[in-house]
């Protein structure tokens, strides 16, 4: 598509980092260029682009260059994240945050940032329960534009894309497993209705038996809890085993609800 078939949305789009960073008062870099197209932003809220980035939206929206809005954050050189791996626990936040799939991963397991594919949105870091995220410079001396190429630019633009396709995707399939699930439970329930007498009693009192040992199990926990909670010097273990326990305790909730 040529620039005169594009849109003017779609012209300023082309010109704006794609750290999809969120600074800009915008979920991602698309609906901050929407909009400015319908006068709804002006052109001076993007750090990540920095001055250059304000001239340049400056020129094709035939407007003056202005000052970036400190509000939105100031230029700065490009950071990356780097995750301090012996603090990391796997709990996947950081993964979840970042928009253009830059981390990799997998739950209860040490994650790692590849620094070619981030675009230092800073993201990652307040999600982490841990602190273990830390932005470094990777551009001394260098910041907007001078720090980030347009090949960049391009390439965290596909990635979003696709992170956001994926994201849909994901849901998607979520949506349609928690149908057939429901779907299954209320075959249960109906297929219910047609045992006898003795066969009710007898599905009754196991699952009486079953409720009454995740009862048992849910009050041993509780009160291994407050032991950790209250034994002095194991901080550290105490929030571990804390963290354990939650974990068990919804699990015993989501089978106290399954038929």
């Amino acid at each position: 598509m040529s620039s005169n078939a594009k849109s003017l949305a779609d012209q300023i789009e082309d010109l704006l980092p794609q750290t999809q960073c969120t600074k800009c008062g915008y979920p991602a870099c698309r609906p901050y260029a929407e909009a400015i197209a319908n006068g709804a932003a002006s052109y001076n809220q993007c750090p990540p682009g920095g001055v250059e980035g304000v001239a340049r939206l400056a020129t094709l929206l035939g407007k003056p260059v202005i000052p970036l809005n400190p509000v939105n954050g100031m230029e700065r050189p490009r950071p990356v994240a780097v995750i301090d791996e012996s603090l990391c626990i796997g709990c996947t936040l950081c993964i979840q945050a970042c928009p253009v799939d830059a981390i990799v991963g997998a739950a209860k397991q040490m994650h790692t940032v590849m620094p070619e594919l981030c675009t230092g949105c800073d993201l990652c870091v307040a999600p982490c329960p841990v602190d273990c995220i830390a932005m470094v410079d990777a551009t001394p001396g260098k910041t907007g534009w001078e720090a980030w190429s347009q090949e960049q630019a391009d390439a965290a633009r596909e990635r979003h894309a696709f992170h956001v396709s994926r994201l849909r995707r994901d849901k998607e399939e979520n949506d349609a497993r928690l149908a057939a699930k429901a779907a299954a439970k209320l075959k249960a329930v109906e297929a219910e209705s047609t045992l006898t007498p003795e066969e009710r009693t007898a599905q009754e009192r196991k699952r009486a038996i079953i409720q009454a040992a995740m009862e048992r199990a849910r009050l041993k926990k509780e009160q291994t809890a407050t032991q950790a909670a209250t034994a002095p010097g194991i901080d550290d273990v105490s929030r571990s085993v804390k963290k354990q326990i939650a974990d068990i305790n919804t699990r015993l909730e989501e089978a106290k609800d399954k038929p």
